[in-house]
This record gives structure tokens, C-alpha cells and sequence, in this order.
């Protein structure tokens, strides 16, 4: 009798066990692979619709992006500064943190960058040039993060408003720092001065493929081992999870979540600062490639988890070096990628929602 109790619950255990895995199965299908596939079916019907055939469009795409040397170096290259991105929205996301003023932040960290270094050429070690935009352009992005921290953690302000806000002033307020203060004498073009290209970031393995690269990939396994990891991250998740909680277990609220602003925009000024000091040299006025909010969807997507998002940034960058290539083979706009990041955003949604309604009617 008891070899046959143990035999069904070991049967039960076994079907138990089946049942989460096909669980869990079909919610990575809802939630990643379904809505990339879905916006990519989506895009399909768009470009048809404008007489473009899609296959030639997705073709020219892995063939620029993925196929050839130069273009897989590229896609390497541009993965730089989203890794810094991504890292900076897992610290904020996973501690409850809409920072979504990265765009600012980013800019502003890189006009730190650009006026700096420049200027340091001669006067310091090669590194420690570097090294000084790298931690100025972290410093002034953390700093412009203050204000919503400040609203957030002491008056319950919502943080999607100010950091939205404070965005959109810090492109402005980088664009004018360009145009008038950082700029640079010797060009008619309004831009700050250039770094040379010998004292930018190395190159990895005599590519054109920057080291700003290797730093992104650190930032991220930093930042994922710290929120899983560490006491420090389990705060983090405390507070963003349920600040009363967290208030009631002893932590410090505000604190934690002005040291998660810090975190997250200091990351996203890294990001500015790896994008000029190992690949622009310079920033040009009225500049913004918006990658703050490109990178969003994607930390989602990796569900806030950081190899996830590695995976997932570098299929990003090799659409955004592969569509560039499909743009003028095609005729088709180079910002039609933006058209493909919002069917990510709407399919990223849906999937949201009837993940949510299976697992409603399932309790």
C-alpha cells in the first residue's frame, strides 16, 4: 500500500511538474516570442501595403546587419550605449522607478563628455581622459535626475510626468549648450570639439568594433546581479513592490528611491558618454537619436531580466544597422524602424493583457 501511494504521488508530482512547464511555455510565448513575431507579420502587411515586398526589406536587413563583417562590427558597435541604457531602466523598473527621461539624461551626459575630454587632450593620461567624461557624464546625469527624485520620494509626485518633462528640457538645454557654450570655434556646423579619433575608446580584436561594448555588457550582469543578488537590490525590489512594506520593515523610502534615480540616470549619462567617447567624437546640435525610450520595449520584453535584454539589444541593433542599408536599397524611410518599435509596443500590450486574462481565470 505504501509503494503505491508513493508511486501516485510521485505521478502527481511528475504532472504538476509538466503542467508549470507547459505554464510557463505558453507565457513566454504570449509574452516575448508572440508579440515580436506578431509585429514583425504586422509591419509585413505595412510595407505591402506601401508596395514594398517585406522579405527583400527583412532580407536586406540580415544580409547588412548579421552577414557581412563590416555590418555584424557595426551592430556590435551601436549595441554600446543601448547595454548602458537597458542597464539603467532594470535598476529603475524592478525597484518601481518609471525613469523616463533617459533621452535627457543621455544627452546631457554626452555633451559632458564632448566638452570635456576634448579640452583634457595633453593634459592627462589618455585613460584618465576617458575616465573623467565617463564619471562627469555619470555625474550630470544623476544630476538631472534630482528634481524628480526629490517630487517622488518626499511629495508623491508621479514620476512618468516630471521625468517626461525634464527629458524633453534636458535635449533642449544639451542642444543650446552645444550651440552656444561647448561650441566648437573652428566649425561653421554648430558642435562641440572632437575628440581624436586615436583617443577614443580602444577597438576590440583590431575591429572597428569600440570596447564601449565590453563596458555595456558589464553594466548590465552588474546591475541583474545586483537586483538579484545583493541586500541592496532586495531593498530596491522591497520598495518598488510595496513601499508600505518597505516603511514598515525599516527601510528608508525617499533614500532608496533617490539612490534608484541616481542609478538609472547616471547609467543612461554613461550611455552618452560611451556613444561620443568611443564612437562620435563629438555632438552635433539639435542631436538625439532617442534610444532612451527604443530600449524601453525591450527591457520589458526581457522582462527587467539582464541576459534577456543582452539577447534582445542586439537583435535591436542589428534591425537599426540593417534597416538603414534596407532604406536606401528600398526607397522605404529610414525611421520605419520607429514603426516597427511601435507594433512591438502595441503587440507587447495585447500580450500583456491576455496574459493577465488566462491567469484571472485560472484563480
Amino acid at each position: 500500500m505504501k509503494s503505491v501511494s508513493a508511486e501516485k504521488k510521485t505521478e502527481a508530482a511528475s504532472t504538476a511538474r509538466s503542467v508549470n512547464e507547459r505554464s510557463a511555455f505558453q507565457r513566454i510565448l504570449t509574452l516575448t516570442v508572440g508579440p515580436i513575431i506578431a509585429a514583425f507579420l504586422l509591419s509585413a502587411i505595412i510595407l505591402m501595403l506601401v508596395g514594398v515586398n517585406p522579405l527583400t526589406y527583412y532580407g536586406y536587413i540580415l544580409e547588412r546587419s548579421l552577414f557581412s563583417g563590416l555590418g555584424l562590427e557595426q551592430t556590435a558597435t551601436r549595441m554600446a550605449p543601448l547595454l548602458f541604457l537597458a542597464a539603467g531602466l532594470i535598476v529603475a523598473f524592478r525597484a518601481g522607478i518609471w525613469n523616463l527621461g533617459t533621452d535627457g539624461q543621455f544627452l546631457l551626459g554626452a555633451v559632458a563628455a564632448a566638452a570635456t575630454a576634448p579640452l583634457l587632450i595633453g593634459i592627462l593620461p589618455g585613460w584618465a581622459v576617458l575616465l573623467v567624461g565617463f564619471l562627469l557624464a555619470a555625474l550630470v546625469g544623476a544630476l538631472w535626475s534630482v528634481i524628480p527624485a526629490l517630487l517622488k520620494a518626499y511629495q508623491g509626485v508621479n514620476e512618468i510626468i516630471t521625468t517626461l518633462m525634464m527629458s524633453f528640457l534636458g535635449v533642449l538645454l544639451a542642444s543650446t549648450l552645444v550651440k552656444l557654450l561647448f561650441r566648437d570655434p573652428a566649425t561653421t556646423v554648430p558642435q562641440t570639439r572632437t575628440l581624436p579619433v586615436d583617443d577614443r575608446l580602444p577597438r576590440l580584436f583590431d575591429t572597428s568594433i569600440s570596447s564601449g561594448l565590453i563596458w555595456g555588457l558589464i553594466a548590465v550582469l552588474a546591475v541583474h546581479l545586483m537586483m538579484t543578488r545583493t541586500s541592496f537590490g532586495l531593498r530596491l525590489r522591497m520598495v518598488g513592490a510595496n513601499p508600505a512594506a518597505a516603511t514598515h520593515a525599516g527601510l528608508s523610502v525617499p533614500l532608496l528611491t533617490m539612490a534608484t534615480f541616481g542609478l538609472s540616470a547616471g547609467l543612461a549619462g554613461l550611455a552618452g558618454a560611451s556613444e561620443i567617447l568611443g564612437v562620435a567624437g563629438n555632438v552635433p546640435a539639435n542631436w538625439n537619436p532617442a534610444y532612451g525610450l527604443m530600449v524601453i520595449p525591450l527591457v520589458f520584453l526581457a522582462r527587467f531580466n539582464g541576459f534577456g535584454a543582452i539577447v534582445l539589444v542586439f537583435f535591436y541593433s542589428a534591425l537599426m544597422i540593417g534597416s538603414e542599408s534596407a532604406a536606401r536599397r528600398l526607397g522605404v524611410p529610414q525611421n520605419f524602424t520607429l514603426v516597427l518599435v511601435a507594433s512591438l509596443l502595441i503587440c507587447l500590450g495585447l500580450g500583456e493583457y491576455i496574459d493577465q486574462h488566462k491567469r484571472k481565470k485560472e484563480r
